[in-house]
């Protein structure tokens, strides 16, 4: 099954069988001459007039038809179905569909594909190895002449489907007061307080601030309004880091890990917007790409999109580099959560490199041992051995990783209930 989108719209293609057909008839042609018998001349007059006529029989152009197709299911289930509208215009019999499932998904029952009078409709039954944010391309609808020696690539004016998969726990985490998860290095409380909390700083007065909350005084010497802000306001605030430089693990591994993670930051971030909350987004390879903290319907399409166009980083970069670029795109003290493997102790030290730039910082590392390739066979008792020298390789990084601050260790990749009570009940334990 050749992938969507490879050939071009409307260019009319002749298949093998049709190429087949002129050969014969070429050889035909060559024996009526080398013999002079006109017997295999007149065999060869249908198998070249078979391609032609095939042509003819079908649209002049592009067939332009009307689809539709949404993305159904729930957790790993991805159910695409559809249908072509090819009333009046082409044969729903001569019209294949084509699609394949992208990188995360699986094919997990071949298609369905039905015909009637005026439309063809089908049904790709696919599944999520893992959570994922994926983008599934349009099918490729293809007209083919009944006799298969021709077709066309019709044109069915279908945008693509994103399809998102997450932990089912993310759906109400929004409704989580954050609060502060450790007290950063030097920090200590202003005596200032206010109505909302401790005073946090100045920011520029929006028109539903009442007056109180106007600080004159500074107001005053800026000559424009500004208003006092406080620790309290800032705790629906959320930011989120992806760490997508490569690792020992291998590009493979690294791949499948920055899904999961894009998948997570998808499901973390549009749960706090949908309670108004102010999120932010740093993908960190060999540079930082940063989204600013915002909040509405339009900072949810900029963090999808900055989501899906991450990739893992070709380069590597010190971790420190990171944490003085997130000081020009956020003010400190948002919550931070960092996704990383800590499969090497040059991303394990990007935490406390963030944590001292002043941002509080929960760690939640997807595991990399669901998805280790499988080993060469072992004997049971070996192959025992091997799974629990690994756990404690893994439980030894997220004890180190526990110095600097708190983490969870992510390795069921369909729950994320203990981050989630961790959020809800923070306390310096250890998670997982």
């Amino acid at each position: 099954m050749s992938a969507p989108g490879r050939r071009r719209v409307g260019l009319l293609r002749f298949r093998p069988s049709a190429y087949l057909l002129l050969g014969t008839a070429g050889a035909l042609l060559i024996a009526a001459v080398a013999g002079r018998d006109p017997v295999p001349l007149f065999l060869a007059i249908p198998l070249l007039l078979a391609g032609p006529a095939a042509a003819l029989s079908g649209p002049r152009g592009t067939p332009s038809l009307s689809a539709r197709w949404t993305a159904e299911g729930s957790g790993p289930e991805v159910t695409v179905v559809g249908a072509v509208d090819a009333a009046g215009r082409v044969d729903p019999n001569d019209l294949l569909i084509e699609a394949s499932p992208p990188p995360g998904l699986r094919q997990e029952a071949p298609p369905i594909i039905a015909r009637d009078r005026d439309e063809l409709t089908f049904r790709f039954a696919w599944s999520a190895l893992e959570p994922t944010i994926v983008v599934i391309p349009p099918p490729c609808v293809v007209w083919r002449d009944a006799t298969g020696l021709v077709e066309r690539r019709a044109d069915v004016g279908l945008s693509e489907l994103v399809v998102e998969r997450y932990p089912p726990d993310l759906l109400r985490i929004g409704e989580v007061r954050l609060r502060r998860t450790i007290v950063l290095p030097g920090e200590t409380l202003s005596r200032r307080v206010g109505v909302a909390g401790e005073f946090y700083g100045i920011r520029e007065a929006s028109p539903t601030d009442p007056l109180r909350r106007i600080n004159w005084p500074a107001s005053a010497r800026a000559g424009r309004l500004l208003a006092n802000e406080y620790q309290v306001d800032r705790t629906g605030d959320i930011l989120l880091v992806l760490d997508t430089r490569p690792t020992s693990l291998g590009p493979a591994i690294d791949g499948r890990l920055l899904a999961v993670s894009r998948a997570a930051a998808v499901g973390i971030a549009n749960s706090f917007l949908r309670v108004k909350s102010r999120v932010g987004l740093g993908i960190f390879g060999e540079f930082l790409t940063a989204v600013p903290l915002a909040a509405g319907r339009t900072q949810q399409q900029r963090l999808r999109r900055a989501l899906l166009a991450a990739r893992t980083s070709p380069a590597d970069a010190p971790s420190e580099r990171c944490a003085i670029a997130l000081r020009r795109y956020f003010p400190p003290g948002v919550t931070t959560v960092v996704f990383s493997s800590l499969a090497d102790e040059g991303r394990a030290d990007l935490v406390p490199y963030v944590r001292r730039r002043g941002f509080p910082v929960v760690a939640l590392s997807p595991s990399p041992l669901p998805i280790y390739p499988a080993s060469p066979p072992l004997a049971p008792e070996d192959e025992a051995l091997v799974d629990r020298m690994s756990r404690l390789a893994r439980r030894d990084q997220i004890a180190r990783a526990w110095q600097e601050a708190p983490t969870v260790d992510w390795d069921d990749y369909w729950s994320l209930g203990r981050f989630v009570d961790y959020l809800r009940r923070p306390a310096v334990r250890r998670i997982g």
